[in-house]
């Protein structure tokens, strides 16, 4: 996909529920029970960043991702990255060629436009919207974490590793 997911339904129809507040946010990850939000809970944000969601969505069994899609694993982030030259180089060329601050800004030459959207911590405030964007994958780590990847406006790299599962990023679809 050629922009982040925006979803509100799972894959069977079923609802995703929407967090608004911290405490819905925090209740959500303290029951492994799925969630989205628009980053600041401000619905205008979802025509720049589309929606925040957190890993209980995205490994939930009614699927997240669309009919024909699937949310990338950490090993397909690892070959997209190694293919586009390391994670010190990858960054530069899935970014959008606008929006990022500080000179941040890449060439997209992969045509994966990444936007910058920040994220949601788990305890349910919104981090580093003007300056980072970072997406799931759908590899758990350990019981209380999942791998993501993300990046800032600082530079071209991009980075991964484990997150709270209980956190909101961002969702890219790889066609199944």
């Amino acid at each position: 996909m050629a922009k982040n997911l925006n979803v509100d339904k799972f894959r069977n129809g079923d609802p995703i529920p929407e967090a608004k507040t911290e405490s819905e946010w925090q209740l959500a990850g303290e029951h492994n029970q799925p969630a989205w939000c628009y980053y600041d809970n401000d619905p205008a944000n979802s025509g720049k960043f589309c929606k925040l969601y957190n890993w209980y969505a995205v490994n939930d069994t009614r699927g997240l991702a669309p009919d024909g899609w699937k949310v990338p694993s950490d090993e397909e982030w690892s070959a997209l990255t190694d293919y586009l030259g390391g994670a010190a180089a990858a960054g530069s060329k899935i970014k959008s060629t606008s929006g990022w601050e500080v000179d941040g800004n890449g060439t997209n030459e992969s045509g994966f436009t990444a936007i910058r959207g920040g994220f949601r911590d788990f305890s349910g405030q919104f981090q580093l919207g003007d300056s980072h964007g970072g997406w799931w994958s759908s590899t758990e780590k350990d019981t209380e974490e999942a791998f993501h990847r993300h990046m800032n406006s600082a530079g071209g790299a991009i980075y991964g590793g484990g997150f709270s599962k209980k956190s909101g990023f961002s969702v890219r679809c790889l066609m199944d």
